[in-house]
């Protein structure tokens, strides 16, 4: 198989400029490509191909780097049904313990046979290809080692215009070539007969040595002769065994003219135990866990994040605070944008904060750009997401009441060069002003606790302080804040929770003995966890300034904000929890919670990070992982994840950072798998029948019972083997019924969705499978709940399976 294929493609038309390429597997469905991003499709184009390779070829010793065709590797993976959740900044760890491919004698066997591992549906996709004077392109690529027919899809467009396109196709062989028929899944105790496909594309017979090798796993029957008639295959079929979860490589080689390494993860069988710590890297962390003292072999597993502090946060922020709508939002995202290049450049991102400059605050351009280099804000999105703030701040502020104009205020204020904006804010802050009753408070009405009112005269006149710029803002807010702070002192009494005390602190109006009272207050009603996390609770009853309840992220950032300069408050371990709760799509929640938040992150982790960190896990003294941060990758986070056997009962875990850093947090997770039991709860009870005697090909039976309360929608989750599918008439059969609701199948499960039924009605299904894979084979486990209630779950351990 050619290793490179270059792609010309000619257009009838005159002045021909652009292209568009996309190379995809001759079957695919235009429409679900073009319906994907052009990011989506660059990355199936960087898809690892190297991985697979890597399992065999460079860490073995099979072949060599030689074998390896693709752009630099780019993981891309399945993250279902593993210990820990999948997540864009969380990658998962796949390395593969070195395999000896020393013969008897110690030497190394040659092996001259490249591997075929990089198996992309879509390998190309060039967005703008630029063409010489006569409408000509040739654009280089490598071919993937799938062996396929290709179709080549070109958009063309001119100068004027005018547009055109073409359609080729080609196709990528070998004159013979191995392929195993692999499962996309098994589970731990699985034996399967894999089927292995020998083709002959060629006019005379082949006879040939097959060889089947297993990393990870046992195969039997693993090398024998086989032969080919002429433009004929044969099938083939290997045992495996599969004893503890982890992935698992195979690599089948025809002879000196085909091999071919493919993967697929083996599942735990046992229920998935996660239990999770965080905490900030400023001194050695030291925890005690206690594991699973019945965790499966294999299945016991620790992930350690590290993630960035301020500087990290507040990138993620300016990327993802423009959708919100909602008023406190707008005035979350106003004030980010106002504030972002003066944060950037404390935490130590100089460059960003330069590029932030070349905008005003109204969206025009002062000077040219500052280049941004990968992983630096984007300066154009920020620019974006404030002309739409300005626009929603506007719509909220026609008539607003006190309360909406406290919020806007500040938010409106921090751009001063935005005539628009900055009248806004002074218009919104004298209307805060006019609010203030003549005892000082601000707000109030019918039905508000006293509580409730001091809480919300500190959200007035931190309000009304951002509008100090101008001499008459200065004369106002003086007023505002002597008339307040009588207020509060006189109320002083009243105030019985950390959190309305830290609110008043953080006004900035409250000083000498008031202020050292109350911090003393915010101190004592602090809480810890495990980790050495510190934070706020709210207490029952306790409002903010609209009414709701307050969330313990908003709680602790004015704890921060309130003990700010206060030598006895431990300051890197509210931190700590500050990070731990924060989510990069939502925040810390509302935008009242993200607008306190964030001030108090960048409050605490004002210093940038050193160049380099290294980060150390170890359990009882032994190192299990370490790695290093890289400063400058801050938008990135640290995962390393490895294998923790022997980490059932209780153990001594330190995480520590080299050197020390308050703005780094962690996030620790040690997962396992324990056998499950059969459990009953609420009066769900669960039962299934599973086939006694499957065989492949052919359809066989799954029968359901349960007995539940009546009234109640269900949710029914069926576990499957590795290789059985689910028939889908059978179960839409059961829809037509009546009997479910819907279903939706996936690799390994089936999930049912059950009306209510009335009182004394048992739920009974039955639903036909088509096994594939012959073999032992451990069935998931089943599981029964409520749709109001998922909490409340009955289960029923997972079953084997023998299909002949």
């Amino acid at each position: 198989m050619n290793r490179s294929f270059f792609a010309g493609v000619g257009c009838s038309l005159a002045s021909v400029v652009g292209l568009v390429l996309l190379v995809l597997l001759f079957g695919d469905n235009l429409r679900r490509l073009f319906g994907a991003s052009a990011e989506a499709l660059a990355g199936a184009q960087a898809e690892a191909p190297a991985k697979r390779a890597r399992l065999f070829d460079e860490q073995v010793g099979f072949g060599g780097a030689q074998a390896v065709m693709a752009p630099p590797p780019v993981e891309m993976e399945r993250e279902e049904h593993e210990p820990f959740p999948a997540s864009a900044d969380m990658p998962r760890s796949a390395s593969i313990d070195l395999l000896s491919r020393k013969g008897g004698g110690g030497a190394e066997e040659p092996e001259a046979t490249p591997s075929r591992a990089w198996f992309p549906e879509t390998f190309l996709f060039e967005p703008l290809v630029v063409t010489d004077e006569t409408g000509t392109a040739t654009v280089p690529v490598r071919v993937p080692d799938r062996l396929t027919q290709w179709r080549v899809l070109a958009l063309a467009h001119s100068r004027s215009g005018a547009q055109s396109g073409a359609v080729a196709a080609f196709t990528g062989t070998l004159p013979t070539y191995v392929d195993p028929v692999l499962p996309p899944f098994l589970r731990a105790g699985d034996a399967v007969r894999l089927p292995v496909q020998v083709m002959n594309t060629t006019d005379a017979p082949v006879e040939a040595p097959l060889k089947v090798e297993v990393h990870g796993a046992v195969v039997e029957g693993g090398s024998r002769t086989v032969r080919v008639p002429a433009r004929g295959s044969v099938v083939e079929y290997v045992t495996v065994r599969v004893a503890t979860p982890g992935p698992v490589a195979v690599r089948a080689t025809l002879g000196a003219t085909d091999a071919v390494v493919r993967d697929f993860p083996v599942w735990a069988t046992g229920r998935p135990v996660l239990q999770t710590h965080g905490g900030t890297l400023a001194a050695p962390r030291t925890l005690s866990l206690t594991g699973a003292a019945d965790a499966q072999a294999g299945s016991e597993r620790v992930r350690l994040q590290v993630y960035p502090g301020g500087l990290g946060v507040l990138r993620s922020e300016l990327l993802n605070a423009g959708g919100r709508e909602d008023v406190a939002g707008v005035a979350y995202s106003l004030l980010l944008a106002g504030r972002a290049s003066e944060l950037l450049a404390a935490l130590g991102e100089t460059r960003s904060a330069e590029a932030l400059k070349t905008l005003s605050t109204s969206g025009q351009r002062l000077k040219a750009p500052v280049p941004a280099e990968p992983g630096e804000v984007d300066v154009e999105a920020v620019r974006t997401e404030l002309m739409r703030a300005t626009q929603r701040a506007l719509r909220w502020s026609r008539a607003p009441d006190v309360a909406t104009a406290a919020l806007l205020a500040e938010g409106a204020l921090a751009h001063p060069d935005n005539p628009v904006l900055a009248r806004l804010g002074e218009r919104l802050a004298a209307r805060v002003a006019a609010a203030q009753l003549p005892d000082g408070t601000c707000q109030g009405g019918s039905g508000w606790t006293l509580q409730r009112l001091l809480v919300a005269t500190a959200d007035c006149t931190r309000a009304v302080n951002a509008a100090a710029g101008t001499p008459e803002g200065k004369r106002r807010a003086a007023f505002f804040a002597a008339r307040a702070a009588g207020a509060l002192e006189r109320n002083r009494a009243h105030v019985k929770d950390g959190y309305t005390a830290a609110a008043l602190l953080a006004s900035g109006v409250v000083t000498g003995s008031l202020r050292d009272s109350l911090r003393e207050q915010v101190r004592e009603a602090l809480q810890r966890r495990d980790a050495g996390a510190a934070y706020l609770p709210v207490e029952a009853g306790v409002v903010d300034a609209a009414g709701g309840t307050p969330t313990e992220a908003e709680a602790t950032a004015l704890a921060v904000l309130a003990l700010e300069g206060d030598a006895k408050a431990p300051m890197a371990d509210l931190g700590a929890a500050l990070l731990a709760s924060y989510e990069p799509v939502r925040g810390w929640g509302s935008g009242r919670a993200n607008r306190l938040a964030l001030q108090a992150v960048v409050s605490l982790f004002r210093e940038p990070l050193p160049a380099q960190v290294r980060v150390v896990l170890e359990r009882d003294g032994q190192v299990l992982t370490e790695g290093t941060f890289d400063a400058k990758a801050l938008r990135e986070v640290l995962s390393l994840e490895a294998a923790a056997p022997g980490s059932g009962g209780t153990h001594t875990w330190t995480v520590r950072a080299e050197p020390a850093v308050p703005g780094l947090g962690f996030s620790l997770a040690l997962s396992a798998a324990v056998p499950w039991k059969q459990e009953a709860q609420a009066g769900l009870e669960l039962a299934v029948q599973v086939p006694s005697d499957a065989k492949v090909g052919q359809p066989a039976e799954v029968m359901l019972q349960a007995s539940t309360p009546s009234g109640l929608p269900l949710v029914l989750r069926q576990g499957l083997p590795a290789g059985v599918q689910v028939d889908a008439d059978s179960l839409e059969a059961l829809v037509r019924e009546g009997k479910i609701a819907s279903w939706d199948a996936e690799d390994g499960a089936v999930t049912l969705w059950l009306p209510p039924r009335g009182p004394g009605v048992p739920f009974q299904a039955r639903f036909r499978v088509i096994p594939t894979l012959a073999g032992t084979l451990q069935g998931g486990a089943s599981s029964l709940t409520t749709q109001a209630r998922p909490d409340l779950v009955s289960y029923v351990p997972p079953a084997i399976w023998a299909v002949r």
